[in-house]
């Protein structure tokens, strides 16, 4: 698989098979990872993986703790912008609509969405969970290169076969990730992944997000004419 070939299959995908996915696959993906660039070669990211009984524990946690907390333990940090603006606002609508449109579950159905997002807290089944955290010390230069360190784990996925969805969600369970992993205190959770092989059979994997046209981002300047 080449590099377009990974870029075009990639998607967030939210239904996985239980099919275990053993170390020897999830080594070289995050080692392999670790080639994306960082300023000043910083190296900002640090990389949980559970499976097995170790991520079986932790969601039994999370779920029990859902029951009375459904906002978890609260959000170190801002998952978006407090006023989002257009075209951004229209297109995370868009977004949320076309997703619960696959899987037929109506905007006054709350009961349905919710229940939709505590699969996020589940990892969509996917049997590996990972947890991306950086140092509280680092800026929003890091937080780029932890996103370009992601972006390459996602392909390198790909080509082993296999699946991903970034879930920044999973901030807000930061405190029952930690008491389960036992990070440094300086560091902070930035997101989730969850890791497998995808469910080709369900519906909300069918979901393509729509991307801006070239012209709508990009401005050409200076280059001879064909």
């Amino acid at each position: 698989m080449n590099v377009s070939e990974a870029l075009q299959s990639r998607i967030s995908c939210r239904a996985f098979l239980d099919d275990p996915v053993p170390e020897k696959t999830v080594r070289p993906i995050l080692a392999g990872a670790a080639q994306a660039p960082s300023g000043g070669n910083l190296q900002p990211w640090r990389i949980y993986a559970l499976a097995g009984l170790a991520l079986q524990a932790l969601l039994a946690q999370v779920r029990e703790r859902m029951k009375e907390t459904p906002r978890g333990d609260g959000l170190e940090y801002a998952i978006y912008p407090a006023d989002l603006k257009e075209p951004y606002a229209a297109r995370r609508f868009k977004c949320g609509e076309d997703l619960y449109a696959t899987i037929d579950i109506a905007r006054d159905d709350k009961l349905g969405r919710i229940e939709q997002f505590k699969q996020n807290f589940e990892f969509f089944g996917a049997p590996v969970g990972l947890f991306l955290y950086l140092d509280r010390t680092m800026g929003p230069p890091q937080w780029a290169d932890c996103g370009m360190y992601l972006q390459s784990l996602m392909l390198l996925a790909r080509e082993h076969g296999l699946h991903t969805c970034p879930q920044e969600s999973w901030a807000q369970w930061h405190s029952t990730v930690a008491a389960h992993i036992d990070p440094p205190d300086e560091l902070m959770l930035f997101c989730g992944v969850a890791l497998g092989y995808m469910d080709e059979q369900a519906a909300v994997n069918g979901l393509r997000t729509e991307r801006a046209g070239l012209d709508e981002f990009a401005e050409l300047m200076g280059f001879e004419p064909d």
